[in-house]
C-alpha cells in the first residue's frame, strides 16, 4: 500500500547502478560514467552541450517490445497501466492522378513506452494511472516534433515536451479528482521512455523504475521518489522499524491531492543490443537486481522475459500488482 507525503522538492544525489555502465545525461548536469549516475534538481533545464548522443551517420536502431501486467496474488484489482506506441511520419494521399500511390511513409520511427502505478490505498488509483498514461499519449502525439531529431536544441525541446506532458497528466488527474470528490486523493506514479534513432529519454515520477541492460549489466536510470530514498540521499537513513513504511511513502507523484509535480528527465545514447526495462514496484520489491538481470540475460525475446519476470515476482509472493515493459534495440539485419 502506498501513501503520499505532501510534495517536497526532492534532493539531488547519485543513483546507484551495478558496476561500470552506460553514460546517462540528466537534462541540466554533466554526464557521468561508472558505478554512479549523477542527477540534479528535477526542475533543471536541458543543456545540449556535452550530451552523449550519436552522430547523424549512425543508423537508427530497430525495436522489439512487449509489456505485461498482472494483479499479483494478493490484490483483487490491478491499478497498474502500461503502453507501447510507435510514432511514424506518414502521408495518406486521398486523391491523385498517379497510379498505385495512396500512402507514403518515412523510414524514421520513434517509440514510446509507459508504465504507471495507481496509488494503492486511495480510491481511484486505477483511474489515476489510466488518466496518466492516456494523457501522455495524447500530449506527445499532439506536440512532440520527434521527426526533427534529438540533437542540439531539438534534444532540449524533446526534454521540455516530455516534462510538459507529465505536468498535463498531473493537472488532468487533479481536475478529475475535483470533479469526483470520492477520488480526491487518487494519484499515480509515471515512468515513460521515448526512443528516436539512437537516443533515449526517460521522464520519471514516483517509485516505478527504468533500467538499461547493457552487456549483461543492469543499470538503473531513475531514482525513487519516496521518503526512504529522500532521507537516504540526505545521509539520514531511517531506523529499521520505520524503513518499510517510508519505502511506500511517495514524495512526488501524479495527482495525489496536491497539484504540482517535478519530473526527472534522463537521457542516454543507445547501443545495439541494449534492453530497456520499465517496471512498477510490484516487480522490484519482489526481485533483486541480480534476479532481474539474470531473467533478461536468459530470455532474449521481450515477451519471454516479461513472462519470466512476472512469474518470478508471483513466486516470491506477488504482494502487489506487477507490470513490466521490455524493449530490445537492434541494428537492422541482425537478430
Amino acid at each position: 500500500m502506498l501513501s503520499l507525503l505532501n510534495r517536497t522538492r526532492h534532493s539531488s544525489g547519485p543513483v546507484e547502478v551495478n558496476g561500470p555502465g552506460p553514460c546517462f545525461q540528466d537534462t541540466g548536469d554533466q554526464s557521468t560514467k561508472g558505478d554512479k549516475v549523477s542527477t540534479r534538481d528535477s526542475n533543471s533545464t536541458a543543456d545540449p552541450k556535452g550530451t552523449a548522443v550519436t552522430g547523424p551517420a549512425a543508423p537508427p536502431l530497430l525495436v522489439e517490445a512487449f509489456g505485461r501486467t498482472d494483479p499479483g496474488l494478493v490484490r483483487r484489482n490491478n491499478e497498474d497501466q502500461f503502453a507501447i506506441a510507435e510514432l511514424a511520419k506518414m502521408m495518406r494521399v486521398n486523391q491523385t492522378s498517379l497510379a498505385g500511390l495512396d500512402e507514403r511513409t518515412d523510414a524514421a520511427h520513434a517509440h514510446l513506452f509507459v508504465v504507471a502505478d495507481g496509488m494503492g490505498g486511495y480510491a481511484g488509483g486505477e483511474v489515476a494511472s489510466r488518466i496518466a498514461v492516456s494523457t501522455v499519449e495524447e500530449c506527445l502525439l499532439d506536440s512532440l516534433k520527434w521527426f526533427l531529431g534529438a540533437q542540439g536544441s531539438e534534444g532540449d525541446e524533446v526534454a521540455k515536451t516530455l516534462r510538459a506532458a507529465v505536468d498535463v497528466a498531473d493537472r488532468e488527474v487533479f481536475n478529475e479528482a475535483d470533479r469526483r470528490p470520492g477520488l480526491r486523493r487518487m494519484g499515480s506514479t509515471l515512468t515513460l521512455a521515448f526512443h528516436h534513432g539512437r537516443d533515449l529519454f526517460v521522464a520519471h515520477v514516483g517509485d516505478s523504475r527504468a533500467y538499461l541492460c547493457r552487456n549483461r549489466g543492469l543499470h538503473r536510470m531513475t531514482r525513487d521518489h519516496t521518503l526512504f530514498a529522500e532521507l537516504t540521499r540526505l545521509g539520514r537513513p531511517p531506523a529499521a522499524d520505520a524503513a518499510e513504511r517510508m519505502r511506500h511513502t511517495i514524495t512526488n507523484a501524479i495527482g495525489g491531492g496536491h497539484p504540482g509535480v517535478k519530473a526527472d528527465i534522463v537521457r542516454a545514447a543507445l547501443e545495439p543490443g541494449d534492453r530497456l526495462l520499465l517496471c512498477t514496484d510490484g516487480l522490484t520489491n519482489m526481485l533483486t537486481n541480480d534476479e532481474i538481470a539474470a531473467a533478461l540475460a536468459e530470455h532474449a525475446q521481450p515477451e519471454a522475459a516479461c513472462g519470466r519476470l512476472v512469474a518470478l515476482a508471483n513466486e516470491r509472493g506477488g504482494r502487489d500488482n506487477i507490470t513490466a515493459v521490455i524493449a530490445v534495440f537492434r541494428e537492422a539485419g541482425r537478430e
